[in-house]
């Protein structure tokens, strides 16, 4: 019989992934749906018994693993990167998979497609992916109305209010909400259309990120510049004035002296910390070197490189900024990780909690437990307390 750990990877990944022959981004959205649906059932006794069956099986709850930031608390340190639930429609249902803070997003303040399909292609060979979506979402009003209905929905049903600053409910884990540019706004005029997606979702997130680091929206990236930043940053800044933990995820590919620069930027507008990293635009050493599906170069092709060829790379930015910062900076680590060794590399390279994306989906729903086990594992051998004492051990 095959262990329960092993389904997903023996044979509902070969299935996804080769047998079916679709499109990974209409797999994408065809899994979204269905926990959406999941999510919206919850409410109703079957909906109830499938979501403690998910918690039996794929959630671990050990109080070494928990971690407190910024006044949230977070269960555990793995959370669900931005870019698998761009509009928060399964908001409410990522406790249930084991994880420990969702990061929604990246959600722009008006609603886009997206850049032409095909667009996300998995390279098997390199456990990873190449993505150029371009921030296709619903927009930042559909998601602030989704979420007030979400949270609406939680507490009628556990009985407990929301606060006035629209905090989760004590049971609920942590969501932050990633904000982009829309492509339509002008580079000039980045910082109001930042303000303007806040504006609508700041009573909705627990923590912001300001994203300036996606290599799939044209001159984004142009705006990790120190000059640029800043303007969206105060603009952001004092329309916040304290009320949220604000952050920006950072690329993998500035040289030291850009990452020295945003360092400068976020100590200056009181940054709550940085995620290192976002994708990455090298080609580097992957062993895909054609994309079968449109038959061109992986060097030819379009887009940011997820997973595996990114775990050191973010590893090295996590060593840097918390060298530079002297651990004062909170990091949330990003970036290849498929097991707990790279959980524990980023943790011990200064990441106080870690995301998974690509990771999650080679490895399957039970990846976070597994991470989890092997953390505690970690802990029991190196004679920690908690995984607080491990951030940036290594450094």
């Amino acid at each position: 019989m095959i262990p329960q750990l092993d389904i997903y990877q023996v044979a509902i990944r070969p299935l996804l992934f080769s047998g079916l022959n679709a499109d990974p981004e209409w797999l994408h959205q065809q899994t979204l749906q269905m926990l959406s649906r999941l999510e919206s059932a919850g409410h109703s006794p079957p909906g109830r018994w499938v979501q403690e069956k998910l918690q039996r099986s794929l959630c671990l709850k050990d109080a070494r693993l928990e971690q407190t930031l910024w006044g949230l608390k977070f269960p555990n340190i793995v959370g669900l990167a931005a870019g698998f639930d761009k509009d928060g429609v399964a908001a409410g249902i990522w406790e249930n998979f084991g994880f420990g803070f969702a990061e929604l997003g990246t959600v722009t303040f008006q609603a886009q497609t997206g850049n032409p399909r095909p667009r996300l292609f998995r390279l098997p060979t390199d456990k990873a992916a190449l993505n150029r979506m371009g921030f296709n979402n619903q927009g930042a009003s559909a998601m602030a109305a989704r979420l007030a209905f979400i949270r609406g929905q939680s507490s009628v049903v556990s009985g407990k209010e929301i606060t006035d600053n629209g905090q989760l409910i004590t049971d609920k884990i942590p969501i932050g909400i990633n904000l982009g540019k829309s492509k339509i706004t002008p580079l000039e005029s980045a910082a109001a259309d930042y303000l303007g997606s806040f504006k609508l979702l700041k009573n909705w997130g627990d923590y912001f990120v300001v994203n300036v680091s996606s290599p799939n929206t044209v001159g984004l990236r142009s705006l990790q510049s120190s000059d640029q930043l800043a303007l969206i940053l105060d603009a952001l800044q004092q329309e916040n004035q304290g009320q949220k933990p604000m952050m920006v995820k950072v690329a993998p590919d500035l040289e030291w002296e850009e990452i020295a620069e945003v360092l400068d930027v976020a100590k200056t507008y009181q940054l709550a910390g940085i995620v290192a990293t976002n994708t990455t635009i090298s080609r580097e050493n992957l062993k895909t070197q054609l994309i079968k599906s449109t038959g061109s170069s992986i060097q030819e092709e379009a887009g940011g490189i997820s997973g595996a060829p990114l775990r050191d790379r973010s590893t090295e930015v996590i060593r840097f900024i918390w060298q530079q910062t002297q651990g004062q900076l909170p990091i949330i680590g990003v970036g290849g990780i498929f097991t707990a060794e790279d959980a524990w590399e980023k943790i011990t390279a200064g990441a106080s909690l870690i995301q998974v994306y690509t990771g999650w989906v080679y490895e399957g729903p039970w990846m976070v437990r597994r991470i989890l086990e092997g953390l505690l594992q970690k802990l029991d051998e190196q004679g920690f307390a908690s995984l607080s004492e491990a951030i940036g051990c290594q450094v």
